[in-house]
């Protein structure tokens, strides 16, 4: 089990996917390179010593996350890549969002894709025209610098581009993780309840922008975009906000602006 989130013990596998099909496989576990965030079996008691060594382990995990995720920072700066963080829960939209914008971005995309199993959305990007990687967490519910690095390496994304990392469905841990990621993106989609940044703080008080996805149900659905926005910015002053529709298009342009 994770000890700084809870996680289950993640089996790290990474499938390359490329524009016209090809695959390849990076085999090995994530312990195999020392990397990834450290698996240490002690259980909280009551136990005061217990607690502190627990808290301590938790800030080194970060501490070396952190090393790794300024190491991709630099490597992605040199070659003038943007590399952007999106994370939601499970169907917020983030697969859509994405293959809409590799048509309309202008420049080259490629796409790290986070999930536990399968290779559905990585799948998605390569039908939409671009290069992905798909990281398969098993058990782990979140992706973390050293996943990032490996995933980095197999993909070589072109100078000048747009590396979207499309984060494991989960409102709380990704928020803890550094990537080396320039900004971070938190999809909400209206279906979800316009409840969510008070009750994920950390994840909205993160985020450099909230994009408000689906709109084109908000007829249907019974959801108060303005309190969506003022509870963001009650969070976070600083934070952007676009409502957009993946589906239909609607307001996307706003989306493709905030890009750049």
């Amino acid at each position: 089990m994770c000890s700084t989130c809870g996680c289950g013990e993640a089996d790290v596998r990474l499938t390359t996917l490329g524009a016209d099909g090809s695959t390849g496989h990076g085999h090995g576990h994530t312990h195999d390179h020392g990397d990834e965030h450290g698996h240490d079996h002690v259980h909280v008691e009551q136990d005061a010593e217990l607690r502190t060594h627990t808290l301590e382990l938790e800030v080194a995990v970060l501490a070396k996350n952190d090393g790794l995720a300024a190491r991709n920072r630099d490597w992605l700066c040199e070659r003038g890549i943007t590399a952007l963080n999106l994370m939601s829960s499970p169907g917020a939209g983030k697969t859509t969002l994405l293959e809409r914008t590799i048509a309309a971005a202008g420049r080259p995309v490629t796409v790290i894709e986070g999930d536990q199993e399968t290779l559905f959305d990585a799948e998605r990007i390569r039908r939409a025209g671009a290069r992905a990687v798909q990281v398969n967490t098993g058990a782990g519910c979140h992706l973390d610098a050293a996943m990032v690095s490996r995933a980095l390496e197999q993909l070589q994304p072109e100078r000048d581009s747009i590396v979207f990392i499309e984060n494991v469905g989960n409102l709380v841990c990704p928020a803890l993780f550094d990537l080396g990621e320039k900004r971070r993106v938190v999809v909400i989609s209206v279906t979800e309840g316009d409840d969510k940044p008070l009750k994920y703080p950390h994840m909205f008080a993160a985020a450099d922008l909230v994009v408000l996805n689906k709109t084109d149900l908000l007829p249907y659905v019974d959801f108060d975009a303005d309190r969506l926005i003022r509870d963001a910015r009650m969070i976070n002053p600083d934070v952007q906000v676009r409502p957009v529709s993946a589906r239909t298009g609607e307001n996307f342009e706003a989306w493709l602006e905030w890009l750049g």
